[in-house]
């Protein structure tokens, strides 16, 4: 699924098969594609994808990876592509770029093809020197405005996390927690931050269907998943890489939309290669469990 300029005027695509099942009510999940352009390199990045894709239809339900003009897997694997946000999306619909669209752009566009549910990795949020910088990554603003449920493992390891978490409760937005009663905190399943429990994606949706249909709320939610327990990784590591990868791009002048990438490749770095399995696994879990929840919401159940 992917923005053109010439496909009318809302510029939005959706694939054939994807717009089949929306029309027929099926379940049908997001996927973003910075994941691909900006994540991880080629091949590995297309062969990600195609694992996240694999796992939606494993469970039952329809894949629908989002980008910006192009919106072909390995087109935009192989790049070069931008990363696009919400706010940009006009303008690279303009320029006609290839692009991998964010958490933010996924939900916008997402929530205009009427698809309900998104898997994702991690979401952004405040980041750790929120006070000198006033960094707040615009998925939050998004998941108040755009009517989707966002699966993922919490938000990156690298922000802050008690400000990410209070700011979403300032916005509004619903936080549910899958068989946990604390937010976790990506590479590792707690965080000390506590969030409501949910024991199966049957309940999941009904608190969904009760937001948006019966109390006619029009943002979205945040369901939160655990990563693997085989894949986490011990919480002091990553806190050590984190203020060693904030240090690095305090010396090299890394700010703003650059900060994030920097910081995930020095994860990367200085982890051995582990936090990129870790966040693979945890991209597949998520998707697996997104597929879970929209069949429960498509079924009525």
């Amino acid at each position: 699924m992917s923005p053109a300029a010439q496909a009318g005027p809302r510029a939005l695509r959706v694939g054939a098969e994807q717009a089949a099942a929306l029309a027929a009510g099926q379940p049908v999940v997001a996927l973003e594609s910075t994941v691909i352009t900006h994540g991880l390199p080629f091949p590995q990045n297309l062969e990600a994808a195609r694992r996240l894709e694999a796992a939606v239809r494993a469970e039952g339900a329809l894949p629908a990876t989002v980008g910006v003009v192009a919106g072909e897997l390995e087109r935009l694997a192989r790049g070069p592509a931008e990363k696009v946000q919400a706010r940009m999306l006009a303008l690279a619909v303009a320029r006609r770029i290839d692009g991998g669209t964010t958490v933010s752009a996924t939900m916008r566009l997402a929530a205009h093809a009427g698809i309900r549910i998104f898997a994702t990795g991690g979401i952004g949020g405040v980041h750790r020197e929120v006070l000198e910088s006033f960094d707040i990554s615009e998925d939050l603003e998004e998941l108040r405005r755009s009517p989707v449920a966002v699966v993922s493992a919490g938000a990156k390891a690298i922000l802050d996390l008690p400000r990410t978490l209070e700011r979403l409760e300032t916005l509004g937005v619903p936080v549910l927690g899958h068989r946990c009663h604390e937010l976790p905190a990506f590479y590792t399943r707690r965080s000390g931050l506590p969030v409501p429990r949910l024991e199966d994606p049957a309940a999941i949706a009904v608190v969904l269907r009760a937001h948006w249909e019966a109390l006619e709320e029009r943002g979205g939610v945040l369901v939160v998943n655990p990563p693997p327990e085989q894949y986490e990784l011990p919480a002091e590591e990553v806190e050590r890489w984190v203020a060693l990868a904030l240090a690095a791009a305090r010396e090299r002048g890394v700010r703003g939309g650059a900060l994030t990438p920097f910081l995930l490749g020095q994860l990367e770095r200085l982890s051995g290669g582990a936090s990129v399995r870790s966040n693979v696994a945890l991209l597949e879990s998520n998707a697996r469990l997104a597929a879970r929840i929209a069949i429960a919401l498509a079924a009525n159940v």
